[in-house]
This record gives C-alpha cells, structure tokens and sequence, in this order.
C-alpha cells in the first residue's frame, strides 16, 4: 500500500481471480452508489490491479456493468427463494393456499430485496436486456432459477391449481412484475421513500391481495 492510500497493483492472479476480484469490487460500487457508481478504473483500483489488466475480462464499463447486473438479479433470486422456503413450511395448506402463498413470498422477497439493497436492486435492473435474456444461468441464484423464472414457476402453480384461468395465464408475469416492480421503486426513490416501516408493510401486502386477486 502505498503513501496514498491506494492499492498497490497486484502481479498476478490465479486464473479466473482477477475476473471474480473485479466483479466483486463491481457489486460493492453498486451496493454503495447503484449503478452509475460501477465505474472499471475504481473496480481495478479496489482489486489492486492496472487498469489494462482489467481489459482481457471486461472491455469496458458497460461489459462490467452488465455482469453486475447479473450477479444483482441472482442475489434478487436467493431473497426470493428464503421467503419460498419460509412460505412451504406453513402446514395444512392446500394446493390452491400453498399455490398463492408462493405467489406472495416472490412479491415478498423482491419488495424486501428492494428496501434493503436499493443499490443493488438498480443496477438489477439497469442494463437494457431483451426478455429472452432473464433465464440465463448468469442471473440464476443459489438454487438454479433466476427471478422471473421463479415468478413464472409460482404463476404456474397457481393455474395448476386452478387458481388463474388458463385463458389469462398468458403474459401474466408482466402484469405482476411491473405492479411490484413499481412500488419497489416507489418506496425506494419516490415519494413513499421514508414512510413508518409497519405502514409499508401494509402497502405492500395489499399490493400483493391486488396482484392476485387481479390477476
């Protein structure tokens, strides 16, 4: 380290290191800033490294930008996946409660990803993607599935269980996920930024009643 303060640039690296290196220094600009703060000079200084060094892995801010954003939406997955597993294990349910529960603990865990990483939650979403592109195993969390494959998945539980007629099955991923996503980014940069926690929670679990019941 040198008088500065910076990092000193690191020799050499492990194959693959220096990518996973850059890319973490890329996720924790974005936890701090969103994604206007993932900026590749400020990732190689974190991971200790030249700037040229950086280029055989990510040509250029935009390339680093891109993998943060799908290593935000697999971080998206895994809260989405807790409140899965906290949903499965209320006991007597059956295939229609358990069907909208899983519905909810999707809507539950993005909401609550949002609150707790708005940083990360923009830069999720901040790279113009087609949607073909969001089952890609890159956006995928622990468990295998990315977001809007686990919203898919719940909404064909729920018309498996007879719960969504087939006739309005169709594109009702974009219906939902643009209700929710709404007021994620409302509550994170809107005007329902800084309400009383017990009030939000009220919002978003009527938020949910109106997905479901609209849908």
């Amino acid at each position: 380290m040198s008088g500065t303060g910076e990092a000193a640039p690191r020799a050499t690296y492990r194959h693959g290191d220096l990518r996973a290196a850059l890319l973490a220094a890329g996720i924790e600009l974005a936890r701090d800033g969103g994604p206007s703060a993932v900026v590749l000079r400020e990732a190689t200084r974190r991971a200790g490294v030249s700037p040229n060094a950086a280029y055989r892995h990510f040509t250029d801010r935009q390339a680093l930008l891109g993998a943060v954003s799908d290593a935000a939406q697999a971080l998206v997955a895994d809260a989405m996946e807790e409140e899965i597993r906290r949903a499965s294990r209320a006991p007597g349910d059956d295939a229609a409660a358990r069907a909208h529960a899983r519905l909810r603990a999707v809507g539950t865990g993005y909401l609550r990803f949002a609150r707790a990483e708005p940083g990360l939650f923009h830069a999720a979403f901040s790279v113009p993607t087609a949607l073909g592109t969001s089952d890609s195993p890159s956006k995928a969390g622990s468990g295998g599935r990315t977001p809007y494959q686990l919203l898919t998945d719940a909404l064909d539980a729920l018309a498996s269980a007879g719960e969504l007629p087939p006739d309005r099955r169709p594109h009702a991923e974009f219906l939902a996920w643009s209700s929710v996503h709404g007021l994620a980014t409302l509550m994170i940069d809107g005007p329902l930024r800084g309400l009383p926690a017990e009030l939000v929670a009220g919002v978003e679990q009527r938020l949910l009643d109106m997905v479901a019941k609209g849908l």
